[in-house]
């Protein structure tokens, strides 16, 4: 498939998708007339990538660890890998463990409020003697 079917697949944009080639983070085919062609593994591949932005992974940072995502364990060459990219990926894993901890207390803190707003406009609702021009 063409970029623009591709962009609209995995909502992002064809800038965007000609961005990540650039940063070395897709590899679409090319047609004949040059246009470039996108497969359901580059698709994924797209996907992956939104997701690992989307936890706040830096571009540079998805290019390094995308592979070990997107490859079998059995088949991963770990060439390259230094003390400091050992270092930048537990502290990413640390940032990210942070974050979620911090998106489950305010997902929780919500989810109490709702539970107490419904509690008491049910209460509302029921108390007797009222209406529903009272709740003014």
């Amino acid at each position: 498939m063409r970029i623009g079917e591709a962009a609209q697949r995995t909502g992002t944009t064809p800038r965007l998708l000609r961005y990540y080639e650039q940063q070395g983070l897709i590899t679409p085919g090319r047609s004949e007339n040059g246009y470039r062609e996108y497969d359901e593994n580059v698709l994924g591949r797209i996907v992956q990538i939104r997701d690992l932005l989307q936890a706040g992974l830096p571009t540079r940072l998805i290019q390094r660890v995308l592979p070990c995502i997107s490859t079998p364990r059995s088949t991963i060459r770990f060439s390259g890998l230094t003390p400091e990219m050992v270092a930048l990926l537990e502290a990413e894993q640390a940032s990210l463990t942070a974050r979620i901890d911090c998106l489950t207390r305010n997902r929780d803190a919500i989810a109490d409020y709702l539970a107490a707003l419904r509690e008491t406009n049910g209460q509302q609702e029921h108390a007797p003697g009222r209406t529903a021009d009272d709740s003014a």
